[in-house]
């Protein structure tokens, strides 16, 4: 009779479950296009509070909105209280002492309203400066201003001083001289102009506002490129951005970048450190030196980034976007090394590691990372460079944007899967990452949706390497066979697709599952998470191989009877509309094509693009060294084998892939007869990251190009 009882029981809580699943609503476009995103989490300096950068669309504005959030841990007012409003406010920082926040942001300042009585005053974006809050309370204000933008900015350790860079200022009457002359032309690259560091004491910012605040300053004063009251101490033929001063303040270390940001020598990209003492002791603008010189650290082919300083005070922590450190240019996944600044020596930590790390902070004892193997991104710790990264993360999913503080043991960061939007997280410890709790709610609507279930799937290449995607189930069909398939490419190409939630209008996997397509995210030869090997298989085919890779997977999901062979499509962005052009000149399987910003020959692309290191590493060198290989892996030349029905997207002032690839290939398609429509977006580059409508409409139509010529009926 018990035995009884308990199995009526379960089967009453199995039923209950079911029900309360199919009972929940599916998310609606609208709803998708609401969720929030995270630009960044910082831990303050006790450990007992967190600053967030939220980004969401604002419809009204036609912006995505940026904007400060803090939570406090023992707040009586509540944990969670929004700190600025003008929806332009991102890269929190705190001061080391915990009494200040400061942030960029282009929000159009009170001097700037208060001066301008043109068209200009219609708008509410200006140049990115520096500001700063009481986390305890009070209104941000600024600290910089003037027409230059603030490329970066550090704090000191004291609190006292805050380091800039900005474009070296002209004078009002040479920038009128300049304008005289030359009038709207552009002298590409002959007007060029590189950084000036500058020192800013912050009493005397504090004081300055006190005493005139921004719309009580001069005339002159709002017209100067110059902040009141700073030195300029240094300066830099390139572009100064990640400045990052030593735990000890004796030295601010940077990264160099091209003034144009495009990728055309290797010397562009490095790590400087500059000296500060000289700095720190000058008590006037006038006691200081000139000059400091900066001193140049690393010497390789490699894009580095996201810089930290090491507790030793001698080595800075760095990973690579793009390139190698140790030889001639090659694209590796990014693996975290770091640099001894007296020496220059650079070392790699955890060499033994497949994938790449992600995220990284450091503490005290140990450096503590989010790293990728396949599809999942878990948390890592490391106390040497020798040592193997231990996985101290209990979940599956993805971390992201680790935060920790020097006096305190606890760690925030990003946390998603994809039945699990994601929010930001607390743990009190790296020991007790198991028990970490949500501290923001921003996504809570979809855990009230019935969101799509998926899994990995891995299949055979024909040269016998194993390759793995994921596969996401329409609801309630979770594990279901002949399904409709999108198959759906990811960009990069050093990019992979996983368990992670995101909903934008780039991934918007979980939509179109929605909307009853299993959608198919192939991690093909060139994407992360499965080796430097593996990543480098797409050199010098760029699209072939990783193209074989994709249709075998798509033959083995047929083959399996999970995909229905007569209700395929594809589509992708960036890479991934690279191989989506590719795949429809390659296969006539497709019922239908959704490609954006990707590119159907290599030679103008080559010219165009702002990452050429990798454009001539992936085809075996430039147009002129390589002319077959340009000519082999380009779309154009094979799409007369187009007959799929295709959707294209692009963004006006793309530089990355440029439009007129997007022209190129819709000329192409139009002149075979094939059915096709082409979106341009006003104002945008590569990310649709201006106007939230335009990466709306862009879903809207490609999920209505689906179903219309896919075959699967609408909300199926």
């Amino acid at each position: 009779m018990r035995f009884a009882n308990v199995v009526l029981l379960v089967f009453s809580l199995s039923v209950g479950t079911f029900t309360f699943a199919q009972n929940k609503p599916k998310i609606t476009l609208d709803e998708f296009f609401n969720a929030v995103s995270f630009s960044s989490v910082k831990l303050s300096p006790d450990g007992n509070s967190v600053v967030i950068g939220t980004e969401r669309a604002d419809w009204e504005r036609q912006i995505f909105s940026k904007n400060l959030w803090l939570y406090r841990n023992d707040a009586a007012s509540g944990p969670l209280v929004q700190l600025t409003q003008s929806g332009h406010d991102t890269d929190p920082k705190w001061s080391p002492d915990g009494r200040w926040i400061a942030f960029l942001s282009d929000r159009k300042s009170d001097a700037e309203d208060a001066d301008d009585n043109d068209e200009s005053d219609k708008k509410d974006e200006g140049v990115d400066q520096i500001y700063l809050i009481d986390p305890r309370g009070g209104e941000a204000f600024a600290v910089t201003s003037g027409g230059e933008e603030v490329h970066d900015f550090a704090w000191s350790p004291d609190s006292k001083t805050l380091y800039f860079a900005t474009r070296d200022t002209w004078s009002k009457e040479r920038k009128d001289e300049y304008r005289k002359q030359w009038k709207d032309v552009v002298q590409y690259r002959n007007e060029e102009r590189g950084d000036t560091v500058f020192a800013l004491n912050l009493s005397d910012a504090v004081a300055t506002h006190a005493a005139a605040p921004a719309k009580a300053r001069t005339k002159a004063e709002k017209q100067s490129d110059v902040t009141q009251g700073t030195r300029a101490f240094a300066k830099s033929p390139w572009r100064v951005e990640q400045l990052l001063t030593s735990p000890d303040g004796s030295k601010l270390a940077f990264m160099a970048n091209p003034i144009n940001k495009r990728e055309e020598k290797f010397d562009d990209y490095e790590i400087y450190v500059l000296d500060l003492h000289n700095v720190a002791r000058a008590p006037s603008p006038a006691d200081s030196k000139s000059e400091v010189e900066s001193r140049r650290l690393t010497h390789n082919q490699a894009v580095e980034h996201d810089l930290h300083w090491a507790n030793d005070n001698r080595h800075i922590f760095f990973t690579i976007d793009v390139g190698d450190v140790s030889g001639p240019y090659r694209d590796l996944q990014p693996h975290l090394y770091w640099v001894d600044s007296e020496s220059g020596a650079v070392e790699q930590w955890a060499k033994d590691f497949v994938g790449p790390v992600e995220h990284y902070d450091v503490t005290p004892d140990n450096v503590l990372g989010s790293a990728r193997l396949g599809t999942e991104v878990q948390m890592y710790l490391a106390s040497k460079p020798d040592e193997s990264l231990h996985q101290i993360s209990a979940w599956k999913g993805t971390y992201a944007s680790v935060s920790t503080s020097p006096h305190s043991p606890h760690v925030v960061f990003l946390y998603s899967s994809l039945d699990k939007p994601e929010e930001v997280y607390l743990a009190d410890s790296t020991a007790d990452m198991s028990r970490a709790r949500p501290i923001t709610s921003f996504n809570k609507l979809f855990t009230e949706r019935d969101l799509p279930q998926g899994k990995p799937y891995r299949w055979k290449a024909d040269d016998g390497t194993m390759v793995e995607g994921m596969l996401i189930y329409p609801p309630g069909k979770f594990e279901a066979k002949n399904l409709p398939m999108f198959t759906f490419i990811h960009g990069g190409p050093a990019d992979a697709d996983g368990n992670h939630f995101e909903a934008d209008w780039y991934q918007w996997g979980i939509l179109a599952a929605t909307n009853g397509w299993l959608v198919f995210e192939p991690n093909y030869r060139g994407s992360s998470g499965y080796g430097d090997k593996f990543l480098a298989q797409i050199v010098p085919v760029i699209v072939s191989r990783p193209g074989k890779d994709i249709l075998e997977g798509v033959d083995a999901l047929v083959k399996d009877g999970i995909a229905d062979p007569n209700q395929l499509t594809i589509g992708g962005y960036s890479y991934g509309g690279y191989m989506t052009n590719w795949l429809i000149t390659q296969s006539t399987r497709w019922k239908a094509a959704v490609t954006g910003a990707g590119a159907v020959e290599h030679v103008g692309n080559w010219g165009n693009d702002d990452t050429t290191f990798d454009d001539a590493y992936f085809l075996g060198g430039r147009p002129w060294e390589a002319p077959q290989r340009y000519h082999d892996e380009a779309a154009i030349f094979q799409i007369n084998k187009v007959r799929t029905p295709t959707h294209m997207v692009g963004g006006a002032d793309d530089i990355r892939v440029a439009v007129l690839e997007d022209y190129l290939l819709e000329h192409a398609l139009y002149s075979l007869g094939i059915p096709n429509a082409l979106l341009i977006f006003p104002g945008e580059g590569h990310s649709l990251s201006k106007n939230p409508w335009h990466g709306k409409i862009k879903v809207r139509e490609e999920l209505k190009w689906l179903q219309k010529y896919g075959g699967v009926p609408a909300g199926q």
